[in-house]
């Protein structure tokens, strides 16, 4: 079924999409009169709905039964070194199927992606957007937060209250299954994941004395973007399934 996202202040007995979601339900999908929908807010509420208006850019629609869903536990955040190119955008899609509840993307010393305060908004809007469609394909309530890119030292610097790991090639990691086993029950979990060229050793350093466990995804250099997909899976498998 069609699913469409209803901001949270707008979740009264009948309310209106907006004019986005209005165009694509009734110009893309074609969306009619009596069609019935799912709507949700991206903080766990969903309903079914039933169309009982429907103008180009304006779509009316009468709330069901309203359901909430609980957040998926531990609350994991990702924090990702930007690749170049169009990466970014799958490692959000992929983040959001597997339950993330927020994405900090970063720039790191080796990163080659840089953006300046005017260009970071943007990025971070246009990832929001990604999230949202993904939550829409895969069912997804809740919607994770794309924070703005921020420096290294902004985030490292950053308190957090979490099982903090950071995938590494550098010599002397754990093992990420012995590290799990270690810690059977969590609250948060914070996963650091680095550029194609690895973090470098200052910052593998720096995470490390601000609590990071430093682990290995295993023999075989991963890009980016599947040590992020690995990493964020064995979370999800260790302690939902």
């Amino acid at each position: 079924m069609a699913r469409f996202h209803l901001h949270p202040s707008d979740w009264q007995s009948q309310a209106t999409l907006d004019e986005e979601e209005s165009r694509h339900c009734s110009q893309v999908l074609r969306m009619q009169l009596g069609d019935t929908l799912t709507a949700f807010d991206g903080s766990g509420k969903h309903s079914l709905a039933t169309i009982i208006e429907c103008r180009k850019n304006a779509v009316r629609i009468e709330l069901g039964e309203i359901i909430h869903t609980p957040p998926r536990t531990p609350l994991i955040t990702l924090a990702q070194a930007v690749p170049k190119g169009k990466t970014m955008d799958w490692i959000v899609e992929k983040a959001v199927e597997l339950g993330v509840q927020r994405i900090i993307p970063l720039i790191t010393r080796h990163s080659v992606v840089k953006y300046d305060s005017h260009e970071a908004p943007k990025k971070a809007e246009k990832w929001q957007k990604v999230a949202l469609e993904a939550c829409k394909q895969c069912g997804q309530n809740w919607m994770p937060i794309i924070e703005t890119p921020q420096s290294w030292q902004t985030f490292i610097q950053s308190p957090r209250e979490s099982l903090a790991i950071i995938a590494s090639l550098a010599e002397g990691a754990s093992s990420f299954k012995e590290l799990l086993e270690k810690h059977p029950h969590i609250e948060q979990a914070t996963l650091l994941v680095g550029p194609e060229g690895d973090f470098s050793p200052i910052e593998i350093q720096e995470a490390i004395n601000n609590g990071f466990h430093p682990i290995t995804l295993g023999d075989i250099i991963l890009r980016s973007e599947t040590a992020a997909l690995l990493g964020l899976a064995a979370l999800r498998y260790e302690y939902s399934c």
